[in-house]
């Protein structure tokens, strides 16, 4: 089963607020989800990001792929290289 890191977007209309889940690759984008592991909220000045750091490392350590978005907020929060330096310290 190939495992993603993406975005589920909830809110109103005009005023998104997203989930960042693990889901199955094959599930659809608002459907059913392994797991939250944290929010995004760009609407706030400026954009409002909570992340479990512990739950992403872990399922990024088990093989989820994250989606580019994902990848840019992990990336900005200095999750990316946790892992890069996790992954390659052995």
């Amino acid at each position: 089963m190939a495992v993603k890191i993406r975005l589920k977007r909830m809110g109103a209309k005009k005023s998104p607020f997203y989930r960042i889940v693990v889901a199955d690759a094959r599930a659809p984008r608002d459907g059913r989800s392994i797991e939250t592991i944290g929010t995004y909220n760009p609407v706030t000045q400026p954009a409002e990001v909570k992340i479990n750091e512990e739950l992403a490392l872990k399922w990024l350590q088990d093989g989820a792929k994250p989606s580019d978005t994902v990848r840019n907020l992990f990336s900005k929060e200095g999750l990316m290289e946790k892992f890069h330096n996790a992954k390659y310290s052995k």
